[in-house]
């Protein structure tokens, strides 16, 4: 009888020792990547480092995001992951020749240089402080004659060539889908006519959806859709 409870003893014992180590595992800190810091992103984007060779972002794309120079973009209040995921893509990835975002005529983006540098930590922290500004000096559309077709494109589409309605990813009013796709309400139009061609010759190859929609419409219908997406509000 007394082998029997022994047993038992030893048994429970090593049961309890099991749980409080599930127990003590369970109750332990849970790691993950940490959450981005606006006040580093502000700093890297007003003053950049000078001693790992990163420019401040803002002699390009202006205070707090608002560009002055329709050939930088305006890049404030669009959403965190976007951002994070094009400076990512304008990088040359390890293997790879090229980057996924080219510039004209396939030739390096100006910013491949400037991302480079940056590590992880600081393209999340870019990328959230921006996400947090206001788009206080948006662009507009110039063209009073394109509006009509430039309207018809971003509601309807070019049903006859395929191509989508912007409206459906880009939203209605132009503020893009957070995390998936980017506001062009206040962009410059020029700037997003280029994107537009620069995906259509396949040297912005990030978006093959992009690539395909942007192959079936003309230089007219990418001038007319880029200055009526400008004017969204």
């Amino acid at each position: 009888m007394s082998k029997v409870v022994s047993k038992i003893v030893l048994v429970s014992g090593l049961l309890l020792g099991v749980s409080a180590v599930s127990t003590s595992m369970a109750a332990g800190p849970v790691t993950g990547p940490a959450k981005p810091d606006a006040a580093k992103g502000a700093q890297l984007y007003e003053q950049g480092d000078a001693a790992r060779g990163i420019v401040a972002c803002a002699s390009c794309h202006g205070a707090a995001g608002n560009s002055t120079i329709p050939a930088n973009p305006n890049i404030s209040a669009q959403s965190h992951e976007y951002l994070y995921k094009q400076l990512v893509e304008f990088r040359v990835k390890a293997g790879a020749k090229t980057a996924l975002r080219k510039g004209a005529d396939g030739a390096p983006s100006v910013m491949q240089a400037m991302s480079t540098p940056l590590t992880e930590a600081d393209m999340h922290n870019l990328a959230y402080f921006l996400s947090l500004q206001k788009l206080a000096q948006p662009a507009t559309a110039t063209n009073e004659k394109l509006v009509e077709r430039g309207q018809k494109i971003w509601r309807a589409g070019i049903p006859e060539r395929n191509v989508p309605a912007c409206a459906g990813c880009h939203s209605p009013n132009g503020a893009g889908i957070p995390a998936q796709y980017p506001r062009l309400g206040g962009q410059f139009p020029s700037y997003i006519e280029d994107q537009l061609k620069l995906f259509r010759a396949g040297h912005r190859g990030n978006s093959a959806m992009m690539n395909q929609i942007a192959d079936r419409m003309s230089d007219a219908d990418i001038k007319a859709v880029s200055d009526y997406a400008a004017g969204l509000r």
